[in-house]
């Protein structure tokens, strides 16, 4: 009998939702960028955006549980759901949906970017110190522009952005299968408040931390017309639950539409351009962000890359992330983006999903 965690049952009836094809795809890939970039650790997730179910869980390095005793502790975590980081730029989408969501912008808005902003006298700059001028938002997602997510957000009280935080459950265990999962990090309502530039950084996906799971859910929201899925492996996970259910519908479908077809425009014209397949619409974007160290210095980072499709009928939510690669030019678009190539072809294939003609 398996009585840890979730799982309660005789091992021998257990079905899992992984398609082992897809999943020796994503371990592959995701080893060898891993090699490449000299980097510490990576992890790719598929989800079902429709119902929670996970085809792809992979997180290199990893080791032979026959021999387990000849490998480091270190690789018996599962950190796609029991490792925190800061997201990034993956979260954009999330902001943009919220700000939507508020009425704080409209999908035909513009917003300026003069390359830096000082908030709180801190001063605030774009990943790579250019100014963007005048954009429109589909365009801050493509050349992802912090300084524009910030004027962006600032449009929020902070107040009401903090209710989002809280709202999208980012500092709770997502109901799931999976054993060790935790919740995310996110300020003090009173700390959060008491200073806008923990909006500010929030507004570009940093100051707060997730795990991989965590944002896979979150796009699956994107992709699913706005309900919080249940991430799961095991195929009778969802006979013990009430889903779907109304009670996870926390966002408009009309506005999860638009950030999608957004996301769109990044791999058509942006930094996602590496998984542009003929024949599909794909959406996505790109996050390198910055990793501290204790709370306090950033010294590393994190490259990651998240994709929905197909667009026109969304159904796939793909996660990359690979942590802390130390050769040059390392950003979601060279290091992480690649591996989601890969994966949606194979993804492709194996659900035998039609182009659309």
């Amino acid at each position: 009998e398996l009585s840890f965690g979730t799982f309660n049952k005789n091992n021998k009836d257990i079905e899992l939702t992984i398609d082992s094809r897809l999943q020796k795809v994503a371990y592959d890939e995701l080893m060898t960028q891993i090699k490449k970039w000299n980097a510490k650790k990576g992890v790719a997730i598929v989800l079902n955006s429709n119902n929670g179910e996970i085809l792809a869980l992979a997180s290199p390095p990893s080791y032979d549980p026959n021999e387990y005793w000849k490998y480091s502790p270190n690789l018996f975590r599962e950190w796609s759901v029991q490792d925190l980081f800061e997201p990034g730029s993956v979260f954009k989408p999330i902001n943009l949906l919220v700000a939507l969501e508020e009425g704080v912008i409209n999908p035909y808005g513009t917003v300026f970017d003069s390359g830096s902003v000082n908030v709180g006298g801190w001063k605030l700059k774009n990943w790579n110190h250019k100014a963007n001028g005048l954009m429109t938002y589909p365009r801050v997602l493509q050349v992802s522009s912090n300084v524009g997510m910030v004027n962006i957000m600032k449009n929020l009280s902070p107040e009401d952005y903090w209710k989002w935080l809280k709202k999208l459950e980012l500092d709770q265990m997502p109901s799931t299968d999976l054993p060790g999962a935790i919740g995310g990090q996110i300020k003090e309502k009173s700390i959060f408040l008491s200073q806008p530039i923990h909006q500010a950084v929030a507004s570009f996906g940093q100051g707060f931390s997730i795990t991989p799971l965590k944002l896979a859910q979150l796009h699956a929201l994107i992709a699913n017309g706005g309900k919080l899925v249940q991430p799961h492996i095991t195929k009778d996970f969802l006979l013990s639950k009430s889903y779907p259910s109304e009670n996870n519908q926390i966002i408009n479908p009309v506005n999860t539409k638009i950030v999608l077809e957004w996301m769109e425009s990044v791999v058509d014209s942006g930094s996602g351009k590496g998984v542009k397949t003929p024949g599909y619409r794909i959406a996505g974007k790109t996050g390198t962000a910055d990793k501290s160290e204790n709370g306090f210095k950033y010294t590393s980072k994190i490259c990651s890359f998240v994709a929905i499709l197909p667009v026109n009928k969304p159904k796939f939510v793909v996660v990359v992330a690979v942590d802390e690669p130390t050769e040059n030019y390392a950003y979601g678009s060279t290091v992480a983006v690649p591996v989601a190539q890969k994966i949606i072809d194979s993804l492709l294939v194996l659900e035998k999903i039609p182009p659309e003609i």
